[in-house]
């Protein structure tokens, strides 16, 4: 170019490059836009960990209760050879994420040696009234790389203000305590029990007070109630999720403890206008304390598998209870059990059968690559295919290399854009019959929804979505 710098030209070009790119990109439409409540990014990564250990431990572990009177002698608490890396390690070859533990059951006995009571373990005698088992725990857990949460029953059988205004503040004076003295937590587990106390009164519960005070403590951390606000208990204590499982909830004029009906907690509200998902609570022996004449009661892997589907596989997180024994170690029998289910659970998912499948799409948000089918076949969650805003309603179809066995089929939506998708089905193409045959039928997807079915053999399979409240979105596919 006579008369122009190298430089200059250089330049230009890059400017009409950048000019053209942006022209480009104002082509592309926009992704779609949330729907309804939607996971924080606490809630979000909350639902990431799937799968965690309960553990219930305290004076009832060594006198054979459930559900201590809060009468007990501290010293009945004498762990002879507590471990906490041991609970660790069993957690993390288990494949969970976290542990929570009773810091403080319905018998007010408090696991660290709180200010604020005494009926603590510096009044057991244990360690010479030294020891901390929440310091121990969370020691443990952070050097292998778990996450911590605690269980705080407001309800305090033994605490002597336990009825009257005092204690709602002594309560959350023991929040303090435990969430400020033993690093982050990722969920605050409230039980919304509320019972006599040792004066024979009931306590009125400032439930404000008491998630302020976690908030203001551990902003990050998920609160679990029967309501939430930050996760729900699913209804019952049998590891079931709803075949429908909205991670919607209305909370209108409730509160812990005052629930509505085990059917709405187990299915959510499909237009609720918190996002409030569920948390399966179960526990691996017929009781959530240890007792030796459980020992030989443990569930079957088989149970444990099941439950896995009905929960993870429904929307939900696990939460498994397996308690230490009266030395303070988790039971060899409750630790082969639980490696026993990792891998008849990883085995279930070691093949996924779509490598090197193609997915196409009846609708394609703006017929845009970036909302493309093919994003549901990558592992980037954060990936997906979208519809245009006007579909409800779409079907997906995809193409194996070869024939193939399967049984397994693993669907994610794109949650932090909100829960949409409210029916679809699902059929195989049917050499014998030349056409599709109908596998299966489900209604809420969520987070993650894992349809079973017998063994069918195919090379294509179709996913038709019947009714979704705005524009579908998923994020993941896999067959297995």
């Amino acid at each position: 170019m006579r008369g122009v710098s190298c430089s200059a030209f250089r330049a230009a070009r890059v400017v009409v490059a950048l000019a053209l790119f942006a022209a480009g990109c104002q082509t592309l439409p926009p992704p779609p836009a949330p729907y309804g409540p939607v996971p924080t990014a606490a809630q979000l990564a909350w639902q990431q960990m799937e799968y965690y250990m309960f553990v219930h431990f305290g004076p009832n572990t060594f006198t054979d209760r459930e559900w201590g009177d809060g009468g007990e002698d501290p010293r009945v608490f004498c762990p002879s050879a507590l471990d906490c890396r041991q609970w660790a390690e069993t957690a993390r070859q288990a494949g969970m994420k976290g542990i929570i533990i009773t810091a403080k059951h319905h018998d007010g006995f408090c696991l660290w040696p709180s200010r604020y009571s005494r009926h603590t373990v510096r009044e057991s005698g244990w360690r010479d009234g030294t020891g901390d088992v929440l310091r121990e725990l969370s020691d443990a857990c952070r050097e292998a790389g778990l996450k911590v949460g605690l269980y705080l029953s407001p309800w305090d059988r033994n605490h002597p203000s336990y009825g009257s205004p005092d204690y709602n503040d002594v309560f959350a004076g023991m929040l303090a305590e435990v969430l400020t003295d033993y690093g982050e937590v990722f969920e605050q587990w409230f039980d919304g029990a509320n019972g006599e106390g040792p004066n024979g009164k009931k306590q009125v519960y400032d439930w404000p007070l008491f998630h302020q005070t976690v908030y203001r403590c551990q902003p990050q951390a998920v609160i679990f109630s029967d309501v939430g606000p930050g996760c729900r208990w699913v209804g019952n204590e049998e590891g079931r999720a709803g075949e429908t499982n909205w991670s919607r909830l209305d909370t209108f004029g409730l509160q812990p403890g005052h629930i509505p009906s085990p059917e709405v907690l187990t299915s959510g509200h499909i237009l609720g206008h918190a996002w409030i998902p569920a948390e399966t609570d179960v526990s691996i022996r017929p009781g959530w304390f240890y007792s030796r004449a459980t020992d030989s009661r443990l569930k079957s892997t088989d149970e444990l598998r099941d439950i896995y589907y009905s929960s993870i596989g429904r929307n939900s997180n696990l939460l498994l209870n397996v308690p230490p024994n009266r030395a303070g170690r988790i039971h060899p029998s409750d630790s082969l059990r639980l490696l026993e289910f990792r891998a008849a659970i990883e085995a279930d998912f070691r093949h996924n059968r779509l490598a090197g499948a193609t997915v196409t799409a009846g609708n394609t948000r703006g017929e845009a690559a970036c909302y493309a089918a093919d994003h549901l076949l990558d592992d980037d969650f954060d990936s997906y295919w979208a519809a245009d805003d006007t579909v409800r309603a779409v079907t997906l179809e995809i193409t194996l290399p070869e024939r193939t066995t399967f049984s397994r089929l693993l669907l994610q939506e794109y949650i932090p854009l909100g829960q949409r998708i409210a029916a679809f089905d699902v059929d195989y193409w049917n050499d014998e019959a030349n056409d599709w045959t109908p596998l299966a039928s489900a209604s809420t997807i969520g987070y993650k929804r894992i349809l079973r079915f017998p063994d069918t053999t195919s090379d294509r399979l179709r996913i038709h979505i019947r009714l979704a409240l705005a524009c579908p979105i998923l994020s993941t596919v896999a067959l297995y």
